[in-house]
Formats: structure tokens, C-alpha cells, sequence
């Protein structure tokens, strides 16, 4: 077998203790792995704020297994053709992907993932269990192709420069009002690549009283309706959240809509002055967001069993406490029993200085609903990048 011409190889050249250490190293594997791999790490959500540092401390605590690891950032739209395009050609240079629910219902909806669960679900010992309650719902939005990594309950919420903004819209028809009183001094992110802005598009059918918010299609005229007439007064919607909190914060626009992280994070790095205020709108449900491994189809078998201890790793608690960042995705941590006090003191500190303290009360008393499932989600962008934002991208 080839394992075993390997071994015999491989013991010419060691010694009793290294061939011991070398077979149990093959063991824990499960395959034949002669030397280390690099591994190729794509990030279409921003975790790799998250889970980079986690991420470097397995591949020096497992020289054996890692040489090194790569780490690329895309935007999450452009990910799925790419990955298409490489597995057709029969060649996948890309071993794990961070992903957000966007790229993972479009990755779903072309078959690009490796399946995990159950396969392997021995990596992964009690993975449910071992969520937060709130979370464990956002793990079958995988369709047991992704392992939840990080967790938020995020929005929609509203943040507004306090000198600007004197008159609070506490309901969807209020911001209308205020956004048609003062025209392109309101802005949001093309959803398909904007967590504040999908989490906005998808909140506003429990706001507005859809008769399903999960069909987008055929429950959601309210919404559609509604987003037509915001468009009126919206000038363009950015690409990316990166550029509508640069905007605000540099004053060409006075509200956005918001998740907790990315109220937290930007006015802790200084793009956002400090004093921005959040809002919620009357009766709002947190649609709840998280961050995903996926695993893309056609890997060979030494670096498939590789990622899997790579994002098993990532589950610990040591690894998971990391998370807290700097309130990129607050809180964080997608498993139990990780409290901001095992956080290191630096992601402490920003907490309490750029947290707020009533997101704790809207996270108790607020409904909470999972995003929608792929082909929904994927269906939803469509409409909203044809119907909303096709004349006004930039």
C-alpha cells in the first residue's frame, strides 16, 4: 500500500522515536501526509479580523502539519464564479473560505462546497451542543456544508450623527420622512455585499408586516414598495460597508443602517467619531448574522484532512475568545462559556469604551430570525440589485 511504502521510506531515514512520532502524526490525519502543506485561505466577510491570529498560532503549533498559511481577501460576489471556474478547469488552489451567509447561499446554490456534516462530523465532537442557544439555528443555514465560526445578532439598527440628526426616526415610515427632508444625506451598501445592508433588506419585512418575510418573491410587496420609494432620495449605494462608514464619518452623509459590529468597530479605529448614536426602529427583529468555514470541492485528500483540524482548532475556546476582536462582529464567539473576560485585556478595553449598554436589553427582549435560506437570500439580491440599485451603483 502506498501508505505503508511511505512509512518504510520515511523510517530509513529516522530514528525508532521519529518513525513513532511520524506514524502517529499519519494516524491523527488519517491519510498519508509525507511533507507539510501551505494552505490557501480566502476571506469574503472580514474574518480574518476574527480568526487570523488563531489562524497563525495552529500553523506554529503544527509544524508537521502546516508550512504555511496564505491569506487573501475578495469581495463576496466575485468569489462563487471563481471558484466555479477552477473546479471546472479540475484544479482548486483555495483550501478554506470565511464566509458570510452571502457567499455561502451562492456557493450552495452551485454545489462548490465539500460537504462536511455528517462525514465528518467526528471532527467536530457535540457541535451543537456546543453553540450558543441563539446561534445554533445560523449553523443549519449550512445545509451541513460549513461549520459556523463566529456569531452576531446584528441588526438592523440605525447610526446617525447626533449634530445632524435631531428627529429620530423610530419607524420605517419616520425614516422615509427624514430621508425625503434631507435627500442623499441617507445611505446603505448594495446588500449582496454588505452585511448592514442585507441585514436591513431582510429586517424590513418583519417591520413592515410582509406576509412572509422569508419569501422575498412573493411575500415581500411591502418591502419592494418601500425600498422604491427610499431610493428617491438615496444618491448611490457603495459596494462594500468599508466605504458608507468612511462617508459617514467624514460627514457626506448624516445615517446609515447598522449592525453591532459595525457600529463598534469603525468608531474604535477612529473612522467613526466616538459620539455617533445608534437607534432601533420601534418593534424591530434581529436578524441574526454569522460568519462560516467552508471547505471548496476537489481538494486532495492530505489538504482536505488538514483544513479540518485547521477549523476544529478554531472551535476552541482559547481560539473563540479571540473573536471579541475590537467589536468587529460583536460579540464574537459562536460557542458557549466564551465570556468578554476570557478575551485578551485589549478587547476588553474597546468593549467598554465603544460598546453600548443597551444592546444588551434590545439582544434579551428583541425576536430573533435567522437569515434567509440560499436560494432565497440568492433571489432576494437579484430583485434588489434589478429593481433597487441597478441605475445608481458606484
Amino acid at each position: 500500500m502506498k501508505i505503508t511504502r511511505n512509512i518504510r521510506t520515511f523510517a530509513g531515514s529516522m530514528k525508532r522515536a521519529s518513525l513513532t512520532a511520524a506514524l502517529v502524526g499519519i494516524a491523527f490525519l488519517g491519510v498519508a501526509q509525507a511533507q507539510p502543506v501551505t494552505l490557501n485561505v480566502v476571506d469574503v466577510a472580514g474574518n480574518l479580523a476574527l480568526t487570523q491570529e488563531a489562524m497563525e498560532s495552529f500553523a506554529a503549533k503544527n509544524p508537521q502539519l502546516v508550512s504555511r498559511i496564505t491569506f487573501t481577501k475578495a469581495p463576496a460576489p466575485e468569489l462563487p464564479g471563481k471558484l466555479r471556474a477552477m473546479q471546472s478547469a479540475g484544479r482548486t488552489d483555495i483550501d478554506l473560505v470565511l464566509t458570510g451567509t452571502d457567499a455561502l447561499a451562492a456557493g450552495l446554490a452551485l454545489n462548490l462546497w465539500e460537504p462536511l456534516l455528517p462525514a465528518h462530523a467526528a471532527k467536530f465532537p457535540n457541535l451543537m451542543d456546543n453553540y450558543l442557544p441563539s446561534a445554533r439555528k445560523m449553523q443549519d443555514l449550512a445545509n451541513g456544508q460549513g461549520v459556523m465560526v463566529t456569531y452576531m445578532p446584528a441588526g438592523p439598527l440605525l447610526e446617525y450623527n447626533p449634530d445632524k440628526v435631531k428627529a429620530i426616526p423610530k419607524t420605517p415610515a419616520e425614516l422615509l420622512g427624514w430621508c425625503k427632508a434631507n435627500p442623499n444625506r441617507l445611505i446603505y451598501a448594495r446588500p449582496a455585499n454588505s452585511g448592514p445592508g442585507r441585514t436591513f433588506l431582510m429586517g424590513l419585512p418583519y417591520l413592515l408586516g410582509d406576509k412572509n418575510p422569508k419569501d422575498p418573491i412573493d411575500g415581500w410587496d411591502k418591502t419592494w414598495a418601500y425600498l422604491k420609494e427610499l431610493n428617491t432620495c438615496i444618491e448611490y449605494y457603495p459596494t462594500g460597508t468599508g466605504a458608507v462608514m468612511k462617508e459617514l464619518g467624514e460627514g457626506s452623509r448624516d445615517m446609515t443602517v447598522t449592525v453591532t459590529g459595525w457600529d463598534i468597530n469603525p468608531r474604535a479605529l477612529g473612522v467613526v467619531p466616538k459620539q455617533f448614536k445608534v437607534a432601533a426602529l420601534d418593534g424591530f427583529t434581529w436578524i441574526n448574522d454569522a460568519h462560516f468555514m467552508v471547505m471548496p470541492k476537489g481538494l486532495p485528500a492530505a489538504r482536505q484532512a488538514v483544513v479540518l483540524e485547521l477549523m476544529a482548532f478554531l472551535l476552541k475556546p482559547e481560539q473563540q475568545a479571540l473573536t471579541y476582536d475590537a467589536g468587529y462582529f460583536y460579540p464574537g464567539p459562536a460557542i458557549k462559556n466564551v465570556p468578554l473576560s476570557a478575551a485578551p485585556q485589549k478587547s476588553q478595553d474597546v468593549i467598554k469604551e465603544f460598546g453600548r449598554p443597551e444592546y444588551a436589553d434590545w439582544i434579551a427582549k428583541q425576536p430573533h430570525a435567522q437569515p434567509l435560506e440560499d436560494k432565497a437570500m440568492v433571489a432576494a439580491f437579484k430583485k434588489w440589485d434589478k429593481e433597487i440599485g441597478a441605475a445608481k451603483g458606484k
